[in-house]
C-alpha cells in the first residue's frame, strides 16, 4: 500500500480545506486513504463524501486536531 496522502487544513480558511480535499479525492486510487487534519469536524464535507461513495472515520487528538481518514467505499 502506498503512503497516505495528507492535507493539513488546520491553518487554512474555509472553504479551502474542503476544496483541496475534493480535488485530492478525484485522483485517490482504490485502497488508499486521504488523511485530513482540521481543528473542527467538517460536517458539510461528510454529506458530500457519502453522496460520492466515500467513507470516513474521525478521531480527535489530545491537541484538539481532528484526524479524518477518507477512502472509497
Amino acid at each position: 500500500m502506498a503512503e497516505d496522502r495528507v492535507i493539513d487544513g488546520r491553518g487554512l480558511m474555509p472553504p479551502e480545506p474542503m476544496e483541496l480535499t475534493l480535488t485530492a479525492l478525484d485522483t485517490l486510487p482504490d485502497g488508499e486513504e486521504l488523511l485530513l487534519l482540521l481543528y473542527c469536524e467538517p460536517q458539510p464535507l461528510y454529506g458530500i463524501l457519502r453522496q460520492n461513495g466515500y467513507t470516513h472515520r474521525s478521531q480527535t487528538r489530545p491537541d484538539g486536531t481532528v484526524e479524518i481518514r477518507i477512502r472509497k467505499a
